[in-house]
């Protein structure tokens, strides 16, 4: 709301409100109240307030925010961030209308690309819910420290606020939520509030062995967005593999044959509209009563709905290594790899990355995290982000008591032994920890020829 506003647009704003309106102003928020106290802003407002009253117009009736000139209601929507414009929205008519509005879209956009450059946005679930999150590193190395903030909890206008989420995964600003209970996952855009819920209607009794991931179909117009859902253990030899398109509001069973495997706790990460996930043999070779497995990335091709090659990876792991995966900027993959012996930890960045072609670059960075945690991280939930510039990996996790873990904690290591701990808040849930994914809002629209709830 306003004080979710820079104080130069809020004292703009406040000026050119009525006297009837700055009560309501004061008592709404601490900021306004001081703001609306201040000595410059009272010689501005009366000022403004004399000039109306030279053009002999005085408000007849109580006014309030949603009376001010559309250009100056366009100018403050545009500067607030996501997790805001649901209130503004609610606010009054005008608003909601012109939040909609294919300029204040645009405008709005690229105001939240602006701040993206200052700082990384992301979307994180704890304790079930799905938080935006700003993550400033621009003063590591300056002996500033960095700062993880909430910018708000991520709600929609449906039943969505009610529902626990377990996962979550980002696509072109659309978000892929799924429920706790796996019963049932939504594609949501939080910037436009629009949700398409699916219920799975599943013959196999263990939703949760399912692994989820949303991409897009490229063509020339538009971008065709769907969703994949699969299980494919060959301990219990039963495979499924289906599709869903928004668009046309269909369900496709696919016809795949794989000798690799994807564990149901690999969380695959969406680029430029196809998903890679890390994978393993299904059936490695056995010598001397030992298996010989190797791994390597897959990507799911969503134009052509089909598994690409196997891709190499620059390293070799074994059975309780952490290996986990993110997005750069949109355009390139990052691979995190920790030892689970020794706990040297390394990252790398892909410098060219297609369904069917990965190129690695030299290691960006690499730490013994023997002396700063003791523990690996989490090998079936560790997620993370990078700062190219600032050669820092931020990686989400709990605390260090490894046997009575209570706070979620974001981990920042960099080089020359650069290391900070983040507190995040209580964790309710002993079992789940936090996951996050890069974020970035779109106007992308969830079209589907039906709009009530869909069993998949």
């Amino acid at each position: 709301m306003i004080s979710d506003l820079p104080k130069d647009l809020a004292d703009e704003v406040l000026a050119r409100l009525p006297g009837t309106s700055l009560r309501g102003i004061r008592s709404a928020c601490k900021k306004g109240n001081t703001l609306s106290t201040d000595r410059s802003f009272t010689k501005k407002h009366l000022a403004q307030a004399k000039a109306a009253t030279k053009k002999k117009f005085l408000p007849a009736k109580k006014t309030m925010m949603s009376d001010l000139p559309s250009d100056l209601a366009e100018e403050v929507l545009s500067r607030l961030p996501v997790t805001s414009l649901r209130g503004f929205r609610a606010a009054c008519k005008k608003w909601n209308t012109l939040s909609k509005e294919r300029s204040f879209t645009r405008k709005h956009l690229a105001q939240a690309k602006a701040a993206a450059a200052r700082e990384f946005m992301v979307v994180m679930v704890m304790n079930s819910r799905v938080y935006l999150m700003g993550i400033n590193l621009h003063g590591v190395h300056e002996s500033v420290d960095p700062s993880i903030n909430h910018q708000g909890k991520l709600v929609s206008l449906n039943d969505s606020d009610r529902v626990d989420i377990s996962r979550v995964y980002h696509c072109d600003g659309l978000l892929l939520c799924i429920a706790k209970n796996y019963s049932r996952f939504v594609v949501w855009n939080p910037y436009s509030c629009k949700t398409l819920w699916l219920q799975p209607r599943s013959p196999h009794p263990r939703l949760d062995w399912y692994t989820y991931a949303i991409g897009y179909e490229k063509r020339k117009s538009c971008r065709n967005y769907k969703v994949l859902r699969f299980v494919d253990l060959a301990e219990t030899e039963f495979v499924k593999y289906e599709i869903y398109e928004l668009k046309s509001n269909s369900l496709r069973v696919l016809d795949v044959t794989s000798d690799w495997k994807i564990e149901i706790y690999a969380r695959g990460v969406s680029l430029k509209g196809n998903t890679y996930w890390f994978a393993t043999d299904k059936f490695p070779e056995i010598s001397n009563n030992v298996r010989h497995s190797v791994d390597f990335l897959i990507c799911f091709n969503f134009t052509s709905e089909r598994f690409g090659p196997r891709l190499p990876l620059p390293f070799f792991s074994l059975n309780g290594d952490t290996v986990s995966l993110s997005s750069v900027r949109e355009e390139q993959l990052a691979v995190l790899f920790q030892r689970g012996d020794n706990l040297k930890m390394e990252i790398w960045v892909t410098t060219k990355i297609e369904p069917e072609v990965v190129l690695w670059s030299k290691l960006f960075l690499a730490v013994d995290m023997q002396p700063l945690t003791d523990f690996p991280f989490l090998y079936t939930d560790a997620s993370f982000i990078i700062d190219e510039e600032k050669k820092v990996v931020v990686v989400f996790d709990k605390d260090k008591d490894v046997m009575n873990t209570t706070r979620n904690t974001a981990y920042i290591i960099g080089e020359d032994g650069y290391y900070k701990e983040v507190d995040l808040g209580k964790s309710t849930d002993e079992f789940q920890y936090p996951l996050m994914c890069s974020y970035v809002p779109s106007s992308a629209e969830i079209k589907q020829g039906n709009k009530r709830k869909k069993n998949v």
